[in-house]
């Protein structure tokens, strides 16, 4: 495989960033992961950052190097971090549960499959243009479906925050799964939250990443986005590849798994508390509390082989 990729993820203008990203290759599979943590406070982040990182041990453990099922592997480690949630939950005698939206890519063997739950988008970019995106769980769309208001209402629209899939919910998620999608050298597969598309159209953010530099490109997109949200704006993050299936014309930003073991992963997870982007509320102790029962927890769910 060959690809170039990047994420970040921003606080926008909120009091905490609830937001979690990662990625993860092997030699022949890539996984990328977006988690935006629901309903205010600490819980949502933890949700997020439970999320993400169950997706992440799970290739970690499975990836060698390729997946046998990508379908499978994202329906069980998806349904494996809602229940991690809940039993976070349940052993934190919370009153409810946190909640996360969340989308997840795995690319193996220039077929890209994706899941998703929740309104945290995925987008396929071919040459300037939106040719596959994910459809939000939310009331909204469903009202768009069936023709009840327009574009323009949507997305001023009081209900459109309102989500009826996300993980950690009493209720089982309900998991979309793409069809298989072969990649084309040089598709953009961008996976963000609704900090950044809520914001900007696919059809303009396909437009600004046609040809260009990811590791430039998107925190312009990530900016144009912070300063239109202004000061009371969600907290957006992105994670882009561009496939570059080819071992031709090397650029420096290009990762390359050619080289790699068989049983090799590379990972880029944010721990919990760790990272000043996430900016939390949680004082030390309690930072250092959650790590260590997320890291049980988590445990719990996936396995060593």
């Amino acid at each position: 495989m060959r690809f170039t990729i990047y994420q970040e993820s921003r606080q926008g203008g909120r009091a905490n960033n609830e937001d979690r990203t990662s990625y993860c290759y092997s030699r022949d599979a890539l996984l990328m992961v977006i988690a935006d943590g629901m309903g205010g406070h600490h819980h949502g982040e933890i949700a997020a950052q439970i999320a993400v990182q169950t997706l992440a041990d799970s290739f970690q453990r499975e990836a060698k190097p390729s997946l046998a099922d990508p379908f499978r592997f994202l329906q069980k480690a998806m349904n494996n971090a809602h229940h991690a949630i809940l039993d976070y939950s349940s052993r934190r005698r919370m009153k409810d549960s946190p909640r996360t939206t969340c989308v997840a890519c795995l690319v193996q063997d220039n077929v890209a499959y994706w899941a998703h739950a929740g309104d945290s988008r995925l987008f396929l970019m071919r040459n300037g243009r939106v040719v596959a995106q994910t459809k939000d769980h939310s009331r909204v769309r469903l009202l768009l479906e069936e023709g009840m208001i327009t574009e323009a209402q949507a997305a001023v629209h009081p209900d459109r925050n309102k989500i009826f899939s996300c993980l950690g919910s009493p209720t089982p998620p309900e998991i979309e799964f793409s069809r298989k999608t072969p990649l084309a050298h040089g598709d953009v597969v961008l996976l963000c939250t609704d900090g950044l598309w809520g914001v900007t159209s696919g059809e303009l953010m396909a437009v600004s990443l046609k040809g260009a530099n990811l590791l430039q490109a998107i925190p312009m997109l990530l900016t144009q986005a912070e300063t239109k949200g202004g000061p009371h704006g969600d907290n957006l993050s992105a994670v882009a590849v561009r496939w570059e299936e080819a071992y031709v014309d090397e650029a420096s930003s290009a990762i390359s798994t050619q080289t790699m073991a068989l049983n090799e992963v590379t990972t880029r997870l944010e721990e919990f508390g760790r990272n000043p982007a996430y900016k939390s509320d949680l004082s030390d102790d309690e930072i250092e509390r959650a790590i260590e029962e997320i890291r049980s927890t988590i445990e719990k769910y996936t396995p060593n082989k």
